[in-house]
């Protein structure tokens, strides 16, 4: 079983930026795609974005294209998402998930572990 954990979240100001981290307790994260997703209250879970297991393809969600990047430590022990020009409407609940379909794919539902998710809260 694998347990992913989301760091790096918290208050940052509208324009600013956060880098939120993802990692699995004790364990590798060589073989795995690994997406990041996001739910604001009331709203639906959105893909943010995802990278393949070997970092040559990602994916990004239409809404944070430009501003987003996602990419992977060459060790394999943690996936990065940095988030650059926040804006109030980023704020949400953000988890990161792995699969080893090897799509990067952008759809939850391939995706089979889940972190308990990180929150991020941007406000003047």
């Amino acid at each position: 079983q694998l347990r992913l954990e989301e760091s790096g979240g918290g208050l940052v100001q509208p324009g600013g930026s956060l880098r939120l981290s993802c990692t699995a307790a004790g364990f590798s994260l060589d073989g795995y795609d690994i997406g990041w997703f996001r739910q604001a209250p009331g709203k639906e879970r959105e893909a943010v974005a995802a990278i393949s297991d070997n970092g040559e393809h990602t994916n990004y969600g239409d809404s944070n294209k430009g501003r987003y990047t996602i990419s992977r430590d060459n060790a394999k022990t943690v996936v990065y998402l940095q988030m650059d020009a926040l804006t109030p409407e980023d704020t949400a609940v953000y988890y990161c998930a792995a699969n080893t379909m090897g799509l990067a794919s952008r759809q939850s539902g391939l995706y089979y572990y889940w972190g308990q998710g990180s929150q991020v809260t941007v406000s003047a």
